[in-house]
């Protein structure tokens, strides 16, 4: 067995790509357009997956976006994607310039929580060692829920 990738249903291509491409610095590796089905499938990796992603299609996070409007209620059960950063005070910063709100904030050094247009929960975790507690991360609150 061997693990592929996680899909996400999204209200707004041009938005969650935004998201996921432009702020959270993840590559869009391969798209499929279906007519008949009316739906776009956008299929995103890491920076440092794109080599596997290249051999073997996976891991990658696919984007499914249905032509028709549909209204997307996320539920608790779903959890949350996860993806390790090399400087998480840096990615969060950069996010938080961006307009994105950082739910948990990085106090520990090691990781945050952010959410994507469409709600669903994303962990930010540091590579390696958690990175020594600095502001304004360190007494930032938490703010929603993850």
């Amino acid at each position: 067995m061997r693990y592929l990738h996680t899909m996400v249903r999204v209200s707004n291509l041009e938005d969650s790509l935004d998201f996921y491409c432009n702020k959270l610095g993840l590559v869009e590796v391969r798209r499929v357009e279906n007519e008949k089905g009316r739906y776009t499938l956008v299929f995103l990796a890491a920076p440092k997956d794109m080599e596997a992603a290249a051999k073997s299609q996976a891991p990658l996070l696919e984007l499914t976006y249905n032509w028709d409007p549909e209204e997307y209620t996320g539920g608790r059960n779903f959890g949350h994607l996860a993806y390790r950063v090399d400087d998480i005070y840096e990615l969060c910063d950069r996010l938080m310039k961006a307009g994105v709100t950082i739910n948990r904030p990085p106090r520990d050094g090691y990781m945050a929580f952010i959410r994507s247009p469409d709600g669903i929960s994303i962990e930010l975790l540091q590579e390696g060692e958690p990175k020594p507690p600095a502001e304004p991360w360190a007494s930032m609150p938490n703010t929603g829920t993850w």
